[in-house]
């Protein structure tokens, strides 16, 4: 009577994790988490929206009204050549880009945080077929959409106070768009890296303070030190307001190319690293 032959051992090895820096596996099923942080916030949607457009229109008043009387006109480099603009104008264009970083960077940060680790939202979400890289997509999405909420609020302001009325400021809306996607593609970043809300103060202290006064959103940036402006040519709010402020001129950047590109590899080396930090901090 023959044997059978031994079966070959199993190996008691299981397979490395897959890396956290593979490539995105993204779907359309982050819609349901963008539809669900929607209808929570449609309750608090008034005092959200005062709370995002009263702090840049004070900046706007104080600023753009009581600064200007004082500075008159700015001049201001374009295409076209050396441009003066009321300083209202000037202030009102650097200041919506501001907001947009402003409003993303908050949502990105304090509610995507509260989510995520106090509230454990997302492990209710991620029991559901919906993927952890699906999860942050929505909420960089999500922030997006509030900055861009925030943002038409007080471009609707600007326009009843006749700071603007160029018909290039349809094409500034969706810049802004994109300039809230790329603030809180970074903002998710120190996310996934936070303990605690206190983190959040090093990064509105270390990072957008100083890059609020960097980028030519107050004063124009020819003022600034030679190696200080090479920096600052380079930051992401700077790109931003390069393009939007010539639009709020009625004019068109004079190197749209340049700028967008600099806003596009930055959100997505920003989203990359925020989804790899996110995975890491999930898998541990």
């Amino acid at each position: 009577m023959q044997t059978a032959p031994p079966s070959p051992p199993v190996s008691s090895v299981s397979p490395p994790p897959p890396s956290v820096w593979r490539a995105p596996s993204l779907s359309a099923r982050c819609w349901p988490v963008f539809m669900r942080n929607l209808l929570v916030w449609r309750k608090l949607a008034i005092p959200s929206l005062v709370g995002n457009i009263a702090e840049p229109l004070m900046w706007l008043v104080a600023f753009g009204y009581g600064m200007g009387a004082l500075v008159g006109q700015v001049n201001v480099a374009g295409a076209g050549g050396d441009t003066k603009v009321p300083y209202i104008l000037f202030l009102a264009s650097g200041s919506i880009c501001m907001s947009a970083m402003n409003a993303a960077s908050f949502e990105a940060l304090y509610s995507a945080f509260s989510r995520m680790h106090v509230q454990k939202t997302w492990d209710g979400i991620m029991n559901a077929p919906i993927s952890l890289d699906d999860v942050v997509l929505a909420e960089m999405l999500w922030a997006a959409f509030k900055a861009l909420f925030t943002v038409t609020a007080i471009l609707g302001v600007m326009l009843a106070l006749g700071i603007s009325h160029s018909p290039k400021l349809l094409v500034a809306w969706p810049v802004l768009l994109f300039v809230g996607v790329m603030f809180s593609s970074i903002a998710l970043i120190f996310n996934a890296l936070a303990k605690g809300y206190d983190f959040f103060t090093y990064y509105f202290t270390l990072v957008l303070t100083p890059m609020m006064f960097l980028s030519g959103v107050f004063f124009p940036r020819e003022q600034l030190p030679p190696i200080v402006r090479a920096i600052s040519d380079w930051l992401p709010l700077t790109n931003a307001v390069e393009l939007v402020r010539p639009l709020f001129m009625d004019q068109w950047p004079a190197h749209p190319w340049r700028h967008g590109l600099v806003l596009v590899v930055t959100t997505v080396a920003a989203f990359w690293v925020a989804l790899a930090l996110t995975r890491k901090r999930f898998r541990a």
